[in-house]
């Protein structure tokens, strides 16, 4: 189905046309939110309620601004940061640490002990709180810079310098690993 029929379609709201959308398009879409939003079960409510948005909303796509992929990655993407930014979701992080985002990875796998036998739970204590939480959004959550500086209103000079003085120390401490 060419993306002019599909964008018809689903202005018609034809059936046929959403199970296109959704096969077609749900795994890149879930992509796009799994890599804000790590818990699988909370990103696939997001999907969900962004799906439905995107099928609802489909009259407020504009061929002229993009594609309708991009439109909607955007729209996922807007979903799983204000889901991020949530009471309920900030609520619930409060609980949860790097540690269980770094070593919760493969209890069915093996990976753990891999991770452990590398070092990385000793190297990541040698950063600070505040590089920890950076480094925490940055390399295991997928936050560009900018959008850490946004969400967390610290200035993006700032994230910078931490990010770059984290790496320093962790560089710095490779070796005992």
């Amino acid at each position: 189905m060419e993306e002019e029929q599909l964008i018809a379609g689903l202005k018609a709201q034809n059936r046929q046309s959403v199970e296109y959308l959704y096969d077609k398009y749900s795994r890149a879409l879930f992509a796009v939110i799994s890599r804000i939003i790590a818990d699988r079960d909370i990103a696939e409510e997001v999907f969900h309620d962004a799906f439905i948005k995107i099928t609802k909303k489909v009259d407020g796509y504009d061929e002229s601004k993009g594609r309708l992929y991009t439109w909607m990655a955007i729209i996922c993407r807007n979903a799983a940061i204000d889901k991020l930014k949530s009471k309920e979701y900030s609520q619930k992080g409060k609980t949860n640490s790097i540690d269980e985002i770094v070593y919760g990875l493969g209890d069915d796998s093996g990976t753990l002990d891999r991770v452990n036998g590398i070092g990385v739970k000793e190297l990541l204590t040698e950063l600070n709180e505040e590089q920890r939480f950076l480094v925490d959004c940055i390399y295991f959550k997928g936050y560009t810079h900018s959008e850490v500086s946004e969400q967390f209103a610290i200035p993006l000079g700032t994230v910078k310098s931490r990010i770059r003085a984290a790496i320093n120390v962790l560089k710095k401490n490779l070796d005992r690993i």
